[in-house]
């Protein structure tokens, strides 16, 4: 789903990568206020499987685990949390591409 919904993917950068997902955070500030950060934009369809995928990795991969686990006990919002989880996903479905590598399984 990932390279059928976003071709650009290995050619693009992290931060690019996850702003065509809608991952990124878009800031609503004006001149001296800070606004809340929301995810928008973004292809929607591919957000919501990365989302889907961030639910069972944040659960079932010992990296992703443990870094919702540290999200957690900052006292992130459970929504966050795999938001963050759905966003470092997909920058590093990015690098793999970009490296030409093939996903292997590590500890943290």
């Amino acid at each position: 789903m990932l390279v059928a919904e976003m071709p650009e993917i290995g050619t693009i950068t992290g931060e690019e990568a996850a702003a065509l997902t809608g991952l990124a955070p878009v800031a609503h500030d004006s001149g001296t206020l800070r606004g809340k950060r929301a995810i928008a934009g973004g292809r929607r369809a591919l957000r919501h499987v990365m989302f889907q995928a961030a639910l069972v990795a944040a659960h079932h991969n010992p990296s992703q685990k443990s870094f919702a686990d540290r999200l957690r006990k900052a006292g992130k919002p459970h929504k966050v949390i795999i938001t963050a989880v759905a966003r470092k996903l997909v920058t590093i479905a990015n690098a793999l591409c970009k490296n030409r590598q093939k996903w292997t399984a590590s500890r943290p």
